[in-house]
């Protein structure tokens, strides 16, 4: 069984470890998120896969300590982290911006002249290259509550009790912040298979947008679409882990 040191405990959540898993399974939270959303995701998954989840700064446990305001910074730590932990074979799932940032953290894995991801899935994000211009972390706290609202990632009494805002307010706007600023360097691509997957219905990402991920790897790439918005994955998590389950096990089957 992989030994995590104290500082990779402080980054990664191993809910149900499965020291005998063939591959292992790296999520990255979206913004605002935290470990925890990945939970069912490693109930379900294990003990084929082993599961971590990773806890950015300034949430649930991690409270205390700073946020990490800058996509390349928090990737900079996530890589630093799970540096020497894909001992097995391995893949990333990120959403939104979890997505961005599991991108990032390939991309310094391979740099590194680690073994190329069995996949990414780029879920609810578009490509790193189609930017918006958006700065809702200038904006008022009622600005982001209503993004919320619309994206419906969070529970709506959440967003009615002041005392919950208050706790979970910073890190929100920290990670708007941190995925609002991001520009990806030109030139840059992974060589491992992208999935990127969306929801049908996604206020905030085109399949236009989620295509453009093909760019962003010379190995191969396929869309998928899920019914659903920008947090598709509650609903269709059967699904979803059913799709990671059979690409996983395949890749693993094929590197035996």
């Amino acid at each position: 069984m992989t030994q995590l040191t104290s500082a990779q405990q402080t980054w990664i959540r191993r809910f149900h470890p499965a020291p005998g898993a063939a591959v292992r399974l790296v999520c990255f939270a979206h913004a605002g998120g935290s470990a925890s959303f990945f939970f069912p995701v490693s109930a379900r998954m294990a003990p084929a896969t082993d599961v971590f989840a990773l806890q950015y700064p300034g949430r649930q446990d991690r409270r205390a300590e700073p946020n990490i305001d800058s996509i390349s910074r928090l990737a900079d730590a996530a890589f630093g982290a799970l540096e020497g932990l894909l001992d097995r074979p391995t893949a990333f799932f990120g959403h939104s911006m979890g997505a961005v940032l599991a991108y990032e953290v390939a991309l310094r894995f391979e740099a590194a002249g680690g073994a190329p991801l069995l996949r990414l899935y780029a879920s609810g994000r578009r490509a790193p290259s189609r930017y918006r211009e958006e700065a809702l972390h200038q904006q008022g706290e009622q600005s982001i509550i209503a993004e919320l609202r619309e994206l419906d990632g969070t529970g709506g009494g959440l967003l009615d009790d002041p005392d919950a805002l208050a706790m979970i307010m910073p890190a929100i706007r920290n990670d708007y912040r941190a995925i609002e600023t991001y520009r990806h360097t030109p030139g840059q691509a992974l060589s491992c298979p992208v999935t990127a997957v969306i929801g049908d219905r996604d206020p905030r990402v085109s399949a236009a947008e989620a295509r453009a991920w093909a760019d962003h790897t010379t190995g191969p790439f396929d869309l998928r679409v899920f019914p659903g918005g920008h947090f598709y994955l509650v609903d269709q998590s059967a699904r979803l882990i059913q799709l990671i389950r059979d690409d996983l096990t395949a890749a693993a089957a094929s590197k035996a």
